[in-house]
């Protein structure tokens, strides 16, 4: 049995991990690589497998970072099942169809600039390829163990990380060889609003486990709301306008949750709030349909809002179509806009920071984490100059970052997680996380007493 790390490996985004059992190959997530444009390209449309060989896919949860490049999986090849929870299942549903309309759009107006005699860019999948590929999706409960293969079993259980979210636990078996390995996804934070805190590790001979915060301590939840407020009270004070980048599943929808409490208080001003993404839209209603995920202070909140709706009130407006969403740049006036992707690397937060970034009016928050090479780390590491869609355009509006509200476990909620379960693992591997939050997190481990613990690097291959 093998395991080899082909993506998300000394860097954030991009999980993908391939187990060999036997005669079949379990990839476990599909993720998009994000960073420098040239790169991500060429990484995401060139799988580094063979697709005609995976047997199943498994999905932990339905980020991009994650799920991603599942269009592409199937259209190089791969015919098997992908398994994942139901609302992972809805949020792809939504999500890859607009992956794949972003890259249809972003391909049609890089193409707009290629010069004479350029060939032109294909995007890596279109929205039919997505559309394709989500007939394979098979979706189970939590806590409920199932095949993947004739000789794995897989176990999703909740990690409190977004809606859908799973660790992962297979068991594997070969003749007399029998091997548990855990994947951790994406973990949650214990406290945060609207999601059930992360369950427990499993018993496990091997654990995956992510590392995007390994070196780093979350400021209390509680901080966050105030200092949201604050920037909001700021940018209207100068009549500016606040800009939010913002993944379009969870954050989005956090976001607008504690805006709904600040109203529901009588704490923000009299301001207009814009959620201006179609996935944002769409992904918000799957959040609807499934009150299963929520926690019980959610539950209690809905019994109790005014209007039985937590991702809505009065003066907030959701925004579907294009002329809409291009109005928003003539509005006069102090407004807050959200909107996708969250590290500002596609869709139409672009256009919003094209038309705001340089009015020292206006202020760009960031309430997500930014990966290295995207446009939303450049701008919050004070790129005095940053290239949005081929033009030049200098940050003359503030820029903030709120850190409170990440979705990820940090040092803590991550050693505490594994703690039960330290000493029992016959090997630990570090993935989803810049290098220096990697190791840290690994040394972390090796303290709790984790036997062999590995930072691989990618195309690193393991055998269980």
């Amino acid at each position: 049995m093998d395991l080899t790390f082909w993506g998300a490996a000394r860097t954030v985004t991009g999980s993908q991990h391939l187990i060999t059992a036997g005669s079949h190959n379990i990839l476990i997530d599909c993720g998009l690589y994000q960073g420098r444009r040239a790169d991500t390209y060429e990484i995401n449309q060139h799988l580094p497998f063979d697709a005609r060989t995976v047997t199943a896919a498994v999905l932990s949860h339905a980020h991009i970072d994650h799920s991603g490049n599942i269009p592409n999986l199937v259209k190089s090849g791969f015919d098997g099942t992908i398994f994942c929870t139901h609302a992972t299942r809805d949020l792809c549903g939504a999500m890859l169809r607009d992956s794949g309309m972003i890259q249809e759009e972003d391909a049609r107006f890089l193409n707009k600039r290629r010069k004479n005699g350029q060939p032109p860019i294909e995007p890596i999948y279109t929205l039919e390829d997505a559309e394709t590929s989500l007939h394979q999706l098979a979706s189970y409960d939590y806590n409920k163990r199932f095949d993947v293969t004739s000789n794995a079993q897989v176990t999703l259980s909740d990690a409190g990380h977004m809606l859908g979210s799973a660790w992962v636990l297979v068991e594997l078996n070969e003749g007399t060889h029998n091997v548990r390995v855990c994947f951790s996804g994406d973990l949650g934070r214990r406290g945060l609003p609207i999601l059930r805190n992360p369950q427990p590790m499993p018993a496990a001979d091997y654990l995956v486990i992510e590392s995007t915060y390994g070196n780093r301590l979350h400021p209390s939840i509680q901080d966050a709301v105030p200092q949201l407020c604050q920037a909001v009270q700021d940018t209207v004070e100068r009549g500016g306008k606040m800009i939010i980048p913002a993944f379009a599943v969870e954050r989005t929808q956090e976001i607008v949750y504690y805006f709904n409490q600040l109203v529901l208080d009588k704490q923000l001003p009299n301001v207009p709030i814009f959620v201006d993404s179609p996935l944002a839209v769409n992904v918000t209603e799957v959040f609807r349909l499934h009150p299963e995920c929520y926690d019980d202070e959610t539950r209690a909140i809905l019994r109790h809002d005014s209007d039985g709706n937590v991702f809505g009130f009065d003066r907030l407006s959701y925004v579907r179509s294009v002329d809409q969403s291009k109005a928003l740049n003539d509005l006069k006036g102090p407004a807050v806009i959200i909107s996708a992707s969250g590290m500002a690397e596609n869709g139409r937060i672009l256009h919003h920071l094209r038309n705001n970034l340089e009015d020292p009016k206006n202020m760009v928050l960031f309430v997500s984490y930014q990966a290295e090479n995207t446009l939303g780390r450049r701008i919050l590491d004070g790129a005095r100059k940053v290239r949005i869609l081929g033009d030049e355009f200098i940050v003359r509006a503030e820029v903030r970052q709120i850190q409170a509200f990440s979705g990820h476990a940090d040092r803590n909620d991550l050693l505490d997680w594994v703690r039960p379960q330290a000493s029992q693992l016959r090997g630990l591997f570090v993935v989803h996380g810049e290098k220096d939050s990697a190791l840290a997190l690994a040394g972390g481990m090796r303290d709790l007493g984790v036997r062999n613990v590995q930072v691989p690097t990618k195309g690193q291959c393991f055998e269980l």
